[in-house]
């Protein structure tokens, strides 16, 4: 099972590993309501490397993305149902509206969010690329998202 670490200390959880030669992979989202999506997403990311951090978006930065109605979760259950997948080493909440500032802190070698982000768009992709590390875009799974889970609960659709 992961750990739910702090901005401040993850650098320090991570200096071993890195250490070792660990690869580090991080993501980040809103993860408001787990889904296979997610699942899918986050499993792949953890291929990728030896340690899978995820950023998570916190409550009030969830509702400037998201809206007023969001998020479902609160920010410390989200971050704990992360860690509690087997493919999810570490999950870390951030308040700021993007994970630049986290992503400074854990420099990971492969930085990656899911197939509706270009490159381009991936926050903290020039950071990275600039010390020689990757940035990714992985395969997003069509129609499985946390918006449409809440559009479902609110009309009593049960379609997949």
């Amino acid at each position: 099972m992961g750990q739910v670490r702090t901005g401040k200390d993850i650098a320090d959880s991570l200096a071993s590993a890195r250490a070792a030669g660990k690869k580090i992979v991080f993501t980040n989202g809103c993860f408001d309501l787990l889904h296979v999506g997610h699942v899918r997403y986050l499993q792949e990311a953890r291929s990728l490397g030896d340690i899978l951090v995820v950023g998570v978006n916190s409550d009030a930065s969830v509702k400037r993305l998201k809206g007023p109605t969001r998020p479902v979760q609160i920010e410390a259950d989200r971050a704990e149902i992360l860690a509690a997948l087997g493919c999810v080493d570490y999950t870390v909440i951030f308040t700021e509206d993007t994970p630049e500032n986290l992503i400074h802190a854990v420099k990971p070698d492969i930085l990656v969010k899911g197939g509706d982000w270009k490159i381009e768009q991936i926050v903290g992709g020039t950071f990275v690329a600039g010390y020689g590390g990757q940035v990714m875009s992985l395969q997003f799974i069509d129609g499985k998202s946390t918006t449409k889970l809440i559009e479902k609960a609110n009309t009593g659709s049960a379609n997949n």
